[in-house]
């Protein structure tokens, strides 16, 4: 099961016990922003892109108000932004749909996040499962998801210059 991974990945780090697990869905932005108790911007989506062999994928971590910018993510990823469909996630990151998270991920999975992040002092990231979260503070999810680096690719929400 995804979250057990996750978990024990989390637990490299100390943090294996800071995962919370919902008896309702965290699948969506709504649902998860509703299952915390917070505003849906803090909810850290985690989006999966087709890699330019197209046998991997890129993870892009945004803020739950914001919205894929096609023209930035060109510019800095050097490709068009197609999305996994939903039989291509589970095989490339490792995660079921709704699920989908930096961490533990197949090696060659690639994981950026986004500025939109960094206006919030902590962001809810999902841990593996539909019904799972755990709130970090931009720079510990930086570490734990071994980001490649930060990216400016979304629109809407509040940005924040690189």
């Amino acid at each position: 099961m995804s979250i057990e991974k996750v978990k024990a990945y989390l637990a490299g780090f100390g943090r294996d016990k800071d995962v919370m697990e919902f008896p309702v869905s965290s699948a969506t932005v709504g649902l998860a922003a509703q299952a915390l108790s917070v505003e849906p911007a803090r909810i850290a989506k985690t989006l999966s892109f087709l890699g330019k062999d197209e046998t991997r994928c890129i993870l892009v971590v945004t803020a739950g108000d914001s919205k894929i910018d096609n023209t930035k993510f060109k510019r800095f990823f050097r490709m068009k932004a197609r999305m996994l469909g939903p039989e291509k996630v589970s095989e490339l990151t490792g995660h079921a749909v709704g699920g989908v998270c930096p961490f533990a991920n197949p090696e060659g999975v690639e994981t950026y996040l986004d500025v939109s992040l960094q206006r919030f002092t902590t962001v809810f990231p999902a841990c593996g499962s539909g019904n799972s979260a755990i709130e970090l503070n931009c720079e510990d999810l930086f570490r734990y998801a071994r980001a490649a680096g930060w990216v400016d690719v979304t629109t809407g929400g509040a940005q924040v210059a690189l």
